[in-house]
């Protein structure tokens, strides 16, 4: 497999203008594709493929969409719709979400996550092969498929953070996808679970895409100040802690900055000029992970998407990905 690196949309954009800049970078900078995830206040594939019709067509990715929010046929149909638009592969993503948005979502939390991911994943991807699904799944339900329809591959991923749910990966998804995981934990933990998956079924171990936080190094600029504000909701979710103290990262509670230092000392965050980014991402790559997606979502927050752009173009200029 090719070793790639993407940009998240570092800003949540409320019209596709706003994201036109990143969608460009990615179109003339050789980024592999343009990643969006969850959001509450637009839908990700909306804004997507409005960026395909301003002509910004690029690979895209979803990570993740979260399943409490759409049902498993309308999320096929929507990432097969997505490729249509753009024209190139999508990359669609898919997660639980946190106990306690399940259960603002669903009036409940799921009882099993992992039996839930299962059934969700077989689903969208039987309808994006043309099968006639018919399940009865303890969460999730279809008989029938639908119509088919000319349109690039969709992968079907899902976000993974601890053992279990990589094995659930490695049974039923093309992509498993990290957020905030040390290259160290995607090594030893996340790439043995899937491949656990994947020869207990009999098919193929998924790639890897890691999203990862990056500050890079400037005059004034603190750093961990960038990477806490980017990732502070995260450092507080029960899941994420979990997963972080298992990766040997120190999570403070009340600084996330304090966190951000633990996980920057344990390759799981990037910043430093840019040959020293490039050397973290090339430790992701020699982890396991197939795909960097290079996440500025806290100096977005801080400093505002010009100073995201000036930065990756510093980043990318001289570097083959």
């Amino acid at each position: 497999m090719s070793r790639s690196v993407s940009v998240l949309l570092p800003i949540v954009p409320t019209r596709a203008e706003q994201a036109a800049p990143f969608a460009a970078f990615v179109q003339w900078r050789g980024a592999r594709a343009l990643w969006q995830g969850q959001v509450l206040l637009n839908e990700q594939h909306q804004i997507l493929a409005q960026l395909s019709g301003m002509g910004l067509r690029v690979p895209f990715g979803i990570g993740v969409s979260l399943m409490p929010l759409r049902h498993p046929v309308q999320a096929a149909i929507e990432a097969r719709t997505l490729a249509a638009a753009s024209g190139h592969p999508v990359t669609a993503g898919f997660g639980p979400g946190a106990r306690a948005f399940q259960a603002m979502a669903l009036g409940e939390p799921y009882k099993s996550p992992l039996t839930a991911c299962r059934e969700y994943l077989h689903i969208v991807r039987g309808l994006l092969d043309g099968d006639e699904v018919d399940q009865r799944g303890t969460y999730f339900s279809y008989s029938g498929s639908i119509p088919r329809s000319p349109a690039p591959p969709v992968e079907v991923g899902l976000g993974v953070l601890r053992p279990g749910m990589a094995r659930i990966a490695g049974e039923t998804a093309d992509v498993a996808i990290t957020w905030l995981t040390p290259p160290s934990y995607v090594r030893d933990v996340i790439v043995p679970a899937l491949r656990e998956g994947a020869e207990a079924v009999g098919r193929p171990v998924p790639r890897v895409v890691s999203i990862v936080p990056m500050a890079a190094a400037a005059d004034g600029r603190n750093t961990l100040a960038v990477l806490g504000t980017g990732s502070s909701d995260h450092f507080a979710a029960p899941h994420y802690r979990d997963m972080l103290t298992r990766a040997g990262v120190e999570v403070d509670g009340e600084d996330p900055s304090a966190t951000a230092r633990s996980l920057l000392a344990a390759g799981g965050a990037l910043t430093g000029d840019p040959a020293e980014m490039a050397a973290g991402i090339a430790a992701y790559h020699a982890a396991g992970a197939d795909e960097v997606v290079l996440n500025n979502a806290g100096l977005g927050m801080l400093e505002g998407p010009r100073a995201v752009l000036r930065d990756l173009e510093a980043l990318f200029n001289g570097n083959g990905w």
